[in-house]
């Protein structure tokens, strides 16, 4: 256990960001997987509206990096221009 009360304020903070880091991955899991699992292109499409957002804003809020939200939403670009 933590001694001093800056080590028992941090442990406290850092809970809090863990669980609120957990929550929007989670989100946006979520958002890729509705575009992966969509039945047509315009339903991806508009599921794909909601993920370029969401990666955007964790970004934003230096949840994920910038390249990896590139990289994801390269990755669900192609996927929905492949289907017919």
């Amino acid at each position: 256990m933590a001694h001093h009360k800056s080590a028992i304020k941090r442990i406290r903070t850092s809970l809090k960001q863990r669980a609120y880091n957990r929550e929007n991955r989670g989100r946006m899991r979520a958002a890729i997987k509705a575009v992966l699992k969509s039945e047509n292109k315009e339903q991806a499409l508009e599921n794909l509206k909601t993920a370029y957002s969401l990666l955007d804003q964790m970004v934003k809020k230096n949840i994920i990096h910038k390249n990896k939200a590139a990289n994801q939403k390269s990755r669900l670009s192609r996927f929905v221009n492949s289907m017919s």
